[in-house]
């Protein structure tokens, strides 16, 4: 039976779009980003966002739809992508989904968990206690409440530290009482229409290959003005360090860096190699969780980026699947 739905996943710098532009050169696609950074807008240098050439290549959705003053979740993506699936094969196209964030991937086939939705109220005060107390306090809190979900995060991991009290509060349940449920639903949502796709991800043998293309890429962010970026969003007044936007890979590195710079009172002029090195190690393990992420998905077909014949095994597989 021919998939409703192809995915294109891999790590970061893994050669996803050339890829994707490869599919949609030889079958009649239209991709739907799956890539939390990309649906923010004016964050095009950091997030090695389609230029306007590839996006006028082919139909692609859920790029630049969110200010980055406004959170995006995983069940937005749910939401939105199964009404895209459902409207690109309405026109006699494949959805073509591509990108690398794994829990929108994972929420979008096993279904969404039972946990509450964000209340901001929540959220504010637990901004205002790290702000007083700490991240390794409140890290400490949690494991207190939740020690299953606190042993995997580390003391700094504001964004998950965030999640799993906000939850325990409205609730007074743990994290990993809501996904037990999940587990119990996945059968369930498997079968829904949305969850029949097929899944192929690009992976390299040699981790050192990725490493490179990682830094390569971010050099080619940081010869082509990332920085002006990062101050451009700095220069609204709205946005902060610890928005989700803020806080994807790049920059909060980039922030941190200007924060460092102007309590310093250095120029722009000034040296970048900490940033470089730091913004280069956050991808590096970005990567490493986007992996961790995959091998917890064996229905994929795996394809070594790094080897030969990439886009032809990869044609080959969206022609075996449609």
């Amino acid at each position: 039976m021919p998939a409703r739905w192809i995915a294109l996943t891999g790590p970061t710098a893994s050669g996803k779009t050339a890829a994707a532009l490869a599919i949609a050169a030889r079958f009649p696609v239209e991709i739907i980003s799956v890539d939390s950074a990309l649906v923010y807008r004016g964050m095009d240098i950091g997030t090695a966002k389609p230029s306007s050439a590839e996006l006028a290549a082919v139909p692609h959705h859920l790029i630049d739809i969110r200010d980055p003053l406004r959170a995006y979740s995983a069940a937005e993506f749910v939401a939105d992508a199964t009404r895209l699936i459902d409207d690109i094969a309405a026109r006699g196209k494949l959805p073509l989904l591509v990108g690398g964030t794994m829990l929108y991937l994972k929420a979008l086939q096993d279904g969404l968990d039972d946990m509450p939705a964000a209340d901001p109220a929540v959220r504010a005060n637990l901004l205002a206690e790290a702000g007083t107390k700490g991240w390794p306090a409140l890290h400490a809190e949690l494991a207190t409440v939740d020690a299953v979900t606190a042993a995997r995060l580390a003391p700094n991991d504001s964004q998950r530290i965030s999640r799993a009290l906000e939850v325990f509060r409205l609730t007074g349940q743990p994290l990993a009482f809501f996904q037990q449920k999940n587990a119990t639903k996945k059968i369930a949502s498997n079968a829904h229409p949305a969850s029949t796709g097929a899944l192929i991800s690009l992976e390299p043998e040699d981790r050192a290959w990725l490493h490179q293309r990682i830094a390569q890429r971010f050099d080619a962010m940081l010869a082509g003005g990332f920085l002006d970026e990062v101050s451009a969003l700095r220069a609204r007044g709205d946005l902060h360090a610890d928005l989700p936007s803020m806080r994807c890979v790049g920059y909060r590195q980039a922030w941190e860096f200007l924060d460092a710079h102007e309590a310093r009172g250095l120029d722009g002029s000034s040296p970048m190699t900490e940033l470089r090195d730091k913004g280069i190690a956050a991808t590096r393990q970005l990567a490493k969780r986007q992996i961790t992420w995959l091998r917890a998905m064996p229905e994929r077909r795996k394809v070594a980026c790094d080897g030969p014949d990439v886009l032809q095994q990869v044609l080959d597989f969206v022609a075996e699947n449609t």
